[in-house]
């Protein structure tokens, strides 16, 4: 099992490193009250690292999964208006954002789609106003995560609890890179670098497109906004703190034109959402929109995402990661797509985010809009990454350059 040492590096690697939380700064955590532990570790290395208050707010998807049961469609649609001011509060003050994630895959597996959709539908209409705040990283935030026996128990089905939690703790801290004897800080600034600089090279070539090619099935021509910016790992916020918004991160990513996504995708790993699994699901995009789809599991669910407003049907991120990275390598599934993302190329329905457009963050939502930037409530990645993907960069004069071969960064 973990060690204290480790969980403690852990910990302070989440507030320095993740949300970098700065003297006499707010930090919220949301967290399951199942992870206490870990998140009184937290605590105690924010104050440490000079923080001015730490408020946690706490769920249980115990809890969540018995108002999904037994309230009303209605009720589950009725959010109190002190969640709202609450965020607003925290914003207003300039706070960070924590979230440490430990939840079952599959949850809400059986309960009526329409509760989940209209409780989803009625939070995001709530909290639209406060979107920004992340999405333009005005402020820090970042996700962690920890293992719960739901989430290991989905994983490796075939161990015990007590074996299949320890095989998930191994692989969540290889992935954010804490061991027993190192400098976990030392190397997420080494990682950093690697990611940034993928990014640059990816900004040098300024293409115009990239077409997406597998034996999958997967062919797929994916415009890009014109002044488009390649992001990945590190962050800055408008307080001027770096911070890192996924803690695992792999990816280089970047935003597609609304309108100039063609073709047909085939996801390749299981997507959660709304508390199920969708699997074996495929989109086909006729001018940036997703005009057909289908999934073997959960086609509910699939409906619910594209049909969730009008934006939740165009794209706002593409992500390139090589099939031949640390967290595919570990041959896990994770069922989670803050691990699953990272070990695959990715595409989002939804928001884009306005950092992948020069000037972007200083943007109004129109000027946002006429550089192409798709607008949704929500923002939902899906892995479509494969060992044999094959990706072109398409140049403004129509040449090409080959960006990926067999999975894998070639540029």
């Amino acid at each position: 099992m973990v060690s204290e040492n480790q969980l403690r590096k852990y910990a302070k690697l989440a507030v320095k490193m993740g949300v970098n939380v700065q003297k006499g700064q707010l930090l919220v955590i949301s967290a399951d009250v199942r992870d206490h532990e870990f998140v009184a570790l937290c605590v105690e290395e924010a104050y440490k690292a000079g923080a001015g208050q730490v408020y946690v707010n706490w769920s249980s998807e115990h809890d969540a999964l018995c108002n999904y049961q037994y309230m009303t469609k209605e009720a589950l649609s009725d959010i109190p208006q002190w969640k709202y001011d609450q965020r607003k509060y925290a914003q207003d003050k300039g706070g960070c954002f924590l979230n440490v994630m430990s939840s079952t895959p599959g949850l809400l597996k059986g309960i009526d789609s329409e509760k989940i959709m209209a409780a989803q539908l009625a939070a995001s209409k709530m909290f639209m106003p406060l979107q920004s705040y992340t999405m333009n990283n005005e402020g820090q935030w970042s996700i962690v995560a920890l293992p719960s026996s739901g989430w290991a128990k989905k994983v490796f089905p075939d161990l015990s609890e007590e074996e299949g939690i320890a095989k998930l703790w191994e692989a969540i801290l290889m992935s954010v890179r804490v061991s027993e004897d190192n400098d976990p800080i030392a190397e997420w600034e080494h990682h950093n670098e690697q990611v940034l600089h993928y990014s640059k090279v990816l900004n040098e070539q300024n293409f115009k497109a990239l077409h997406f090619k597998n034996k999958l099935g997967t062919d797929l021509t994916v415009e890009l906004v014109k002044n488009h910016v390649w992001a990945g790992g590190c962050e800055k916020a408008g307080n001027g703190a770096i911070f890192n918004p996924n803690m695992p991160t792999e990816e280089n990513f970047c935003m597609p034109a609304k309108y100039g996504t063609n073709g047909r995708v085939v996801a390749t790993k299981p997507l959660s959402y709304q508390g199920t699994l969708i699997d074996g699901f495929v989109l086909e995009f006729k001018d940036g929109k997703v005009v057909n789809y289908h999934a073997e599991k959960e086609m509910q669910a699939l409906k619910n995402l594209v049909e969730f407003d009008e934006g939740s049907s165009y794209l706002g991120e593409v992500a390139l990661i090589s099939y031949d990275s640390p967290i595919n390598n570990t041959g896990i599934l994770f069922y989670n797509t803050l691990f699953d993302e990272n070990a695959s190329c990715h595409l989002a329905l939804g928001r884009a985010y306005p950092m992948n457009v020069k000037g972007g963050t200083e943007m109004t939502e129109e000027q946002l809009k006429e550089a192409g930037a798709n607008f949704s409530m929500t923002h939902v990645d899906f892995m479509f990454g494969s060992s044999d993907m094959h990706v072109e960069g398409i140049k403004e004069d129509g040449s090409t350059v080959t960006v990926f071969e067999a999975g894998n960064f070639v540029i």
